[in-house]
């Protein structure tokens, strides 16, 4: 059985409130409203045995509105079937219901979420950050972020200065060496493996 087939025998209570459904590779996904996310994953855990949340995601779509995206990735144990469930987030309100309550493993993809992207979560049980220091004023997966980084004025916490992109955590140089060789920090001398 697949999760599109599951939606379809069981998921009539849902109609209204899915405004998009979609299958693709095997996988479905549905849109549904901001407003409906508690309601729609209580329904898929209790009435739907979607009883594994793999993850949450967060997309910036920068330069469209709803400029936020958010993707929750299910699975059922009993139908080994997978369910996305995506809804959008506008910039004028980033307060999302949490699921925390109905998956435990997403309060810390929640956290991870606001962190990252500033998005909140009302009624979650520990929202701080999970990755940069409380008190950082910039949420580093929003695309306006620049990849250096941004100067910070905690010199005691984080660089004072934009790190370099050269050497940097991501950029490595193409050839035919190992992966472990391309590494920025393999690079530096001193640092022969």
């Amino acid at each position: 059985m697949t999760a599109g087939e599951l939606l379809e025998s069981r998921g009539k209570p849902l109609r209204g409130k899915i405004q998009a459904q979609a299958e693709f590779r095997g996988e479905t996904t549905v849109t549904i409203s901001r407003e409906h996310v508690r309601e729609v994953a209580q329904f898929c855990r209790d009435e739907l045995s979607f009883d594994y949340l793999l993850d949450i995601t967060s997309i910036d779509n920068f330069g469209e509105e709803p400029r936020f995206e958010l993707a929750y990735e299910l699975y059922s144990m009993p139908f080994a079937v997978h369910l996305r469930l995506k809804l959008k987030v506008s910039e004028d309100d980033l307060t999302i219901d949490t699921v925390s309550d109905l998956w435990p493993t997403a309060e810390w993809h929640e956290r991870e979420v606001y962190d990252m992207m500033g998005l909140r979560f009302n009624q979650h049980p520990d929202l701080r950050r999970i990755l940069m220091w409380e008190g950082y004023p910039y949420f580093p997966l929003r695309k306006e972020f620049p990849l250096e980084g941004l100067p910070s004025d905690m010199p005691d916490v984080a660089f004072t200065a934009s790190a370099p992109l050269e050497g940097g955590p991501f950029v490595t140089r193409p050839s035919t060496a190992t992966t472990k060789d391309r590494e920025p920090r393999a690079r530096r001398p001193g640092n022969e493996i």
